[in-house]
């Protein structure tokens, strides 16, 4: 099964390997995708949560998802949004851990899901999968990095451009304007946390952008009208 998967670019240049496993055009993986079962999610329904025996990996086909992580005194933090080509539950897997968040749909979406079984057995009726997962699990690393980085060096209006950049990228889809339209389901509190800012500093940046016509703000939406601008702005 090969996947392609039309992409809206982010201000960073891509990787020279692809950046997601529904990308890899390799028999090996397409011999893989064909052993993962779908689930199918509406809005609000939980694939996982924390705490739970991680047992599977989760590979995002359709829709969008949040990852979130509860702390000791209650208060949940979004850590991710994931779309299309995106995986989750990978680490658990690995390393026989409990699942460290829980993952929601945001909209109805399509998620195969790998067993641990499945995935011990092809690890070792197929030795060459190991390179193909060192490199997802090393993109993955690069992409935690560069978030880490982005919060030490960036300032806020820069790191809520590139949020908006990596929205579109994974959940944009164009209307009949040819404008990219990111319907991203997240509240005012959400996006502040993904930026790692108070609500208020990340809302003015928003508006600010929105005032220089570069995008429009919509009811847990918006609508990216400038991306070259966005895109410079957020080098």
């Amino acid at each position: 099964m090969v996947l392609v998967i039309e992409r809206f670019h982010s201000a960073r240049p891509a990787p020279s390997a692809p950046g997601h496993l529904l990308d890899l055009d390799d028999p090996v993986l397409r011999e893989v995708l064909a052993a993962f079962e779908t689930r199918r999610l509406d809005p609000n329904e939980r694939l996982f949560e924390q705490g739970e025996p991680g047992r599977s990996l989760c590979l995002v086909q359709e829709g969008s998802l949040k990852l979130t992580r509860t702390t000791a005194a209650g208060r949940a933090n979004l850590l991710a949004v994931l779309g299309p080509g995106d995986t989750v539950g990978e680490m658990s897997l690995l390393d026989g851990n409990e699942r460290h968040g829980t993952v929601t749909a945001l909209a109805p979406s399509v998620v195969l899901e790998l067993s641990q079984a499945r995935f011990d057995r092809w690890l070792l009726e197929q030795p060459a999968a190991a390179p193909l997962l060192l490199q997802h699990l090393s993109r993955r690393l690069r992409t935690s990095n560069d978030v880490i980085a982005d919060l030490v060096f960036a300032d806020v209006p820069t790191r809520v451009a590139r949020l908006v950049l990596k929205l579109a990228d994974q959940l944009g889809a164009r209307d009949e304007r040819d404008i990219v339209v990111v319907e991203h389901q997240l509240t005012q509190e959400e996006l502040a946390q993904l930026v790692g800012a108070a609500r208020e500093t990340v809302n003015k940046a928003l508006s600010n952008f929105a005032r220089r016509g570069w995008l429009e703000l919509g009811r847990r939406s918006l609508t990216v009208l400038d991306v070259d601008r966005l895109r410079r702005f957020a080098l």
